[in-house]
């Protein structure tokens, strides 16, 4: 297999195991792999009145993670936010907040709340 393809499928499994996470914290989750032409979002959950759009990263240090969500990325997952919110009425009365979900070899999900916030909010 190439590494491209391990990557993807590592990738699959972290948003498989945020997802798990996020359900055992209490969080609905609405959407996984949320794809628009403008972008993808890799979870959409919501808990009360907030409404996460979190990106999965799985890396084995947390900084390797972070440096990864870079400002080209943010941008695209805030525009498949909108058409999220815009295509699904009853969502975009909730808050949104952007989050990072890091998923790590042998340890617990990270969970970093509102790591992000864009211009429109």
């Amino acid at each position: 297999m190439s590494r491209r393809h391990d990557a993807e499928r590592w990738g699959a499994r972290a948003e498989s195991i945020a997802a798990w996470w996020l359900r055992l914290k209490g969080w609905r989750v609405l959407a996984r792999r949320f794809r628009t032409p403008m972008g993808e979002i890799d979870l959409i959950a919501a808990r009360r009145n907030v409404l996460a759009i979190i990106e999965v990263k799985a890396r084995d240090e947390i900084d390797a993670a972070l440096d990864a969500v870079h400002a080209r990325s943010r941008q695209r997952i805030e525009r498949a936010a909108e058409a999220f919110m815009a295509g699904h009425q009853h969502w975009s009365k909730f808050s949104p907040r952007f989050d990072v979900m890091i998923i790590r070899p042998w340890r617990l999900p990270r969970h970093l709340r509102d790591a992000w916030r864009p211009d429109w909010r």
